[in-house]
């Protein structure tokens, strides 16, 4: 039998961290579809930005517990596993070494960028995404990665449209994104720590927050889907959706959801109003995942990012 070992989700993550009560608090209001109230909501974003540091590795989430909280020692974890990461390319990718390692330097960049797709020309501005298939592949079965496939149609059969050509590519564990991100320099990255503990990181946040919300779909046993359509003489056909997920029970009509993830308190839902309104016979319930408390609409349900995986 063979079992994969996921970086643990963000409820394991409360659990290791003796939290358990507020979680059980967050999945009854998520049940009853209500507000959390400003305290509670605060508390679950602060436990919420520390997994987004500290990921879900195992002996990272172990280190961080053991020291009370001490970012710099779980920095020196996770660049560790950073480094046995190397080690395993260079040791078992045999001639794809080249290509697998020019992935993995690549994905802080790719991820920053505002489409976030994965493009073979940042490698070799000559090369087609067919060059890199194997690599993407070999990243995957080693879970190093989570890739994210454009589906053409939003219908029960989101893997009968998939478009192989065009995909997004997370990385597994969010904390290790962020140590990958953010260089060698130790008192740079304690910096960043702590902006994105307070909320104040002015840059890639929004690449931290949607890496962290595939990471938790990812763990919930999903495969990652995305929509995007570029029309180029109609802009009400041009949208992108961060993800589409599909509901465990598929009726005949209405099985999609889609799912944008904003990481500041201002924006916009132009992609997924365009979405809601050419789909309407495909979607399901229509998700927010964002900073703020829950609310509900008629058009739309925003969740704090943290309930990702009660989805």
């Amino acid at each position: 039998m063979h079992v994969k070992m996921y970086p643990m989700d963000f409820e394991e993550f409360i659990w290791a961290t003796g939290n358990d009560v507020r979680w059980d608090v967050t999945r009854d209001f998520f049940a009853k579809r209500k507000p959390l109230g400003d305290m509670t909501h605060r508390i679950m974003m602060g436990l919420f930005r520390q997994y987004m540091i500290v990921g879900g590795m195992p002996q990272v989430v172990a280190r961080y517990v053991e020291t009370k909280g001490d970012f710099a020692e779980v920095d020196k974890e996770k660049r560790r596993i950073l480094s046995l990461y190397r080690d395993g390319i260079q040791k078992h990718a045999g001639a794809l070494s080249y290509k697998v390692e020019a992935i993995f330097d690549l994905l802080p960049s790719g991820l920053s960028r505002h489409e976030k797709k994965f493009r073979p020309s940042d490698i070799d501005k000559d090369s087609r995404m067919r060059d890199y298939e194997d690599a993407l592949f070999w990243l995957k079965d080693a879970m190093v990665v989570n890739p994210c496939y454009n589906a053409t149609e939003p219908n029960i059969g989101l893997n009968l449209n998939l478009e192989d050509s065009t995909l997004k590519c997370y990385m597994l564990d969010t904390g290790l994104l962020v140590s990958h991100a953010f260089g060698e320099n130790s008192v740079a990255v304690d910096e960043i720590h702590r902006r994105i503990l307070f909320d104040k990181l002015e840059f890639n946040k929004g690449m931290l927050v949607e890496n962290v919300v595939a990471q938790m779909l990812v763990a919930s046993g999903r495969k990652l889907f995305f929509f995007s359509k570029y029309d180029k003489s109609n802009a009400s056909e041009r949208m992108e959706v961060d993800f589409l997920i599909a509901k465990s029970k598929l009726g005949n009509r209405k099985n999609i959801s889609p799912i944008e993830v904003k990481s500041s308190k201002n924006y916009t839902t132009v992609s997924l109003d365009k979405f809601r309104r050419k789909y309407r016979p495909y979607v399901d319930t229509p998700y927010v995942l964002h900073a703020g408390d829950l609310s509900v609409t008629p058009e739309v349900t925003y969740l704090p990012l943290y309930m990702t995986p009660l989805l």
